[in-house]
């Protein structure tokens, strides 16, 4: 059961990976054929940009976190000998919750605080797009969360999970 809903959060997240990923690229081509071909670009499309590139990293940063594609340096302890290098990775998924933790309350009331603005393009209640500062760590809190149980209940080492999409 927890296998299939840890796979089915993945697919969500990948989902609204890509859901981004195409408002991006539709922003992007309206404003480009806006400015080449009609000489005038939509003023809401740099807006829209902006906020579906947002949204992109904030459901893409627990999905990056998962299969080790952030910023990681991991030269010095993955060189250690013994249980180590374990410890290491231990510790750094229980820091990552532990500062995501912290960091819910107030990027609450960051996302509250858009209810007071709307954006000037599009005339949307910022709340929405404050609320991408909440999804982005709650999504890191969740996925550093599962690694971290899942190498103290000893179905995980704590390395990133392999992608083969990706080139290595």
């Amino acid at each position: 059961m927890w296998k299939q809903l840890y796979s089915g959060l993945i697919a969500l997240f990948q989902v609204a990976v890509g859901l981004a990923f195409a408002v991006l690229i539709f922003a992007v081509l309206v404003q480009v054929l806006g400015r080449s071909v009609f000489n005038s670009s939509p003023v809401w499309t740099e807006e829209l940009t902006r906020f579906a590139l947002l949204y992109l990293t904030a459901f893409g940063v627990g999905l990056s976190y998962r299969t080790g594609d952030l910023v990681n340096v991991d030269i010095i302890s993955e060189s250690l000998p013994g249980r180590l290098p374990f410890i290491l990775r231990l510790i750094s998924a229980l820091a990552t919750v532990g500062l995501c933790a912290a960091l819910i309350l107030p990027s609450w009331r960051f996302t509250m605080i858009g209810s007071l603005q709307t954006s000037p393009a599009l005339g949307w209640k910022m709340t929405f797009i404050h609320a991408s500062v909440l999804v982005l760590i709650a999504s890191l809190l969740l996925f550093a969360l599962i690694r971290g149980l899942a190498m103290l209940s000893g179905r995980s080492d704590g390395r990133p999970v392999f992608n083969p999409d990706l080139p290595q």
